[in-house]
């Protein structure tokens, strides 16, 4: 059945017409080859290096429908283990988060240090004779890991590329996120919590949502009436962008994408913070020194983003980081990591954190919006009537900005050519022999 789907992918994905059926996000059989073709292959966004500061910190993650241990060991190390004992495959780390010295099996009592090394065997000798080789059974390790500015990437591939090479030019957009708010190269940290909530549709619902659909403002148009910026206008606070030129960046060999805004220097910065001075200067304070740094360029700020597969970001505020863990085709489970810069003021770090909740998460008001429409969408498309008609992605089908200098097939203003080079790149990781 897999080999099937495979080959017969393309007739089912017609970038050329903007055509996609709505098979790829109901059909069991093509989310069980999504597993092995993308989940197994892709980089994969597990967490923050700040969620494990001290040795014997652990973090409990995904990659796909895998568990994982993200975890720093004795020596300071990082390391990212499959969850599940080599004994008989119990998981040997059942809490989120937390500090230990061994990770220890409760079915059989097998045990592995934070290096993955297994150190202990209940009746080792009288059971196994002493004969078990103890450096053969270890936890298994992610053969591809990368630290990129404190964000923890993890691929299952060990003949894949590398995640420098995965990411490509891309990188200069990640950057727009990472990095510090005063254009300082990453220190950036965790905010709280991860928060996280279940969604019944498919993950790609969300991951396309990110990599630039500009179109959908009118779900989101009762929020900004209210009103829940950090200044109290809008959803954001974002009239230097009205001074801007909103760019979609698309990279459809590898399926990342990207939203950004190319503004004048001399744009004014926004000064209210809910009428909390010291937090409007400090942002100030960043603004000024970011354009220091720029030293002339053209101001470049992210928006939205996806790296292909499964991790978005919102790279202004709120600074966040969602990861749309796959539960199968009908069910997604959503995580999301909120970021700041490590010597935020705590009076800033607070007005953030109002913010971001009220925004993103299960209780923010603009997600509440999208996961609705998601939610939607995707019960009304898995009828047998329904499954007939392709969703339309044809919007600026030829229409490209040719007059930015930046990596990627650029277009401008609302377009959905960040939908099909998202959707290239899953048609030729699911294509890929």
């Amino acid at each position: 059945m897999a080999t099937t789907i495979s080959r017969s992918m393309g007739s089912i994905v017609n970038l050329d017409e903007g055509e996609i059926s709505r098979e790829i996000f109901v059909n069991e059989d093509i989310y069980a080859q999504e597993q092995e073709q993308v989940f197994s292959k892709a980089w994969l966004f597990v967490g923050h290096e700040t969620q494990v500061p001290k040795p014997g910190d652990y973090f409990v993650s995904s990659m796909g429908e895998e568990s994982v241990i993200l975890c720093r060991d004795r020596e300071g190390e990082i390391h990212v283990f499959l969850n599940s004992c080599t004994h008989r495959g119990m998981k040997v780390c059942r809490y989120d988060e937390g500090n230990t010295p061994v990770f220890s099996c409760p079915y059989h009592g097998w045990s592995f240090a934070t290096d993955g090394k297994l150190v202990g065997v209940p009746y080792f000798k009288d059971a196994y004779k002493g004969a078990l080789d103890k450096s053969q059974w270890g936890l298994i390790e992610v053969p591809q890991m990368h630290n990129y500015k404190g964000g923890i990437w993890a691929s299952w591939d060990k003949h894949g590329p590398s995640f420098l090479e995965y990411m490509g030019d891309f990188t200069m957009y990640l950057d727009l996120l990472m990095d510090g708010r005063d254009g300082s190269e990453g220190g950036s940290e965790i905010l709280g919590g991860v928060q996280k909530w279940t969604m019944p549709n498919n993950w790609k619902f969300a991951a396309e949502n990110f990599a630039g659909d500009g179109y959908h403002n009118i779900s989101h148009r009762s929020v900004d009436m209210v009103g829940i910026g950090p200044s109290g206008l809008g959803r954001r606070d974002d009239s230097e962008y009205k001074a801007g030129r909103r760019i979609n960046v698309s990279m459809p060999r590898r399926g990342h994408a990207a939203v950004v805004e190319l503004f004048p220097q001399d744009t004014p910065q926004i000064s209210t913070y809910q009428n909390t001075a010291d937090v409007g200067e400090y942002f100030r304070y960043m603004e000024a020194e970011r354009r220091r740094r720029l030293d002339g360029k053209t101001n470049l700020l992210g928006v939205v983003g996806t790296v292909f597969p499964n991790m978005s970001y919102l790279a202004r505020q709120p600074r966040s980081i969602a990861v749309w863990h796959p539960r199968g085709p009908n069910l997604t489970e959503a995580w999301r990591w909120f970021l700041v810069d490590k010597d935020t003021p705590e009076e800033v770090k607070d007005v953030l954190r109002h913010y971001y909740i009220r925004y993103s998460g299960p209780g923010g008001m603009t997600e509440q919006d999208d996961m609705e429409n998601w939610n939607y969408a995707h019960k009304a498309s898995r009828g047998a009537i329904a499954r007939r008609k392709p969703y339309n992605y044809q919007m600026g089908i030829g229409h490209l900005a040719k007059d930015v200098e930046l990596p990627g097939v650029l277009t401008e203003g609302i377009c959905e050519e960040n939908a099909r080079g998202f959707y290239s790149g899953w048609l030729k990781m699911m294509d890929a022999k």
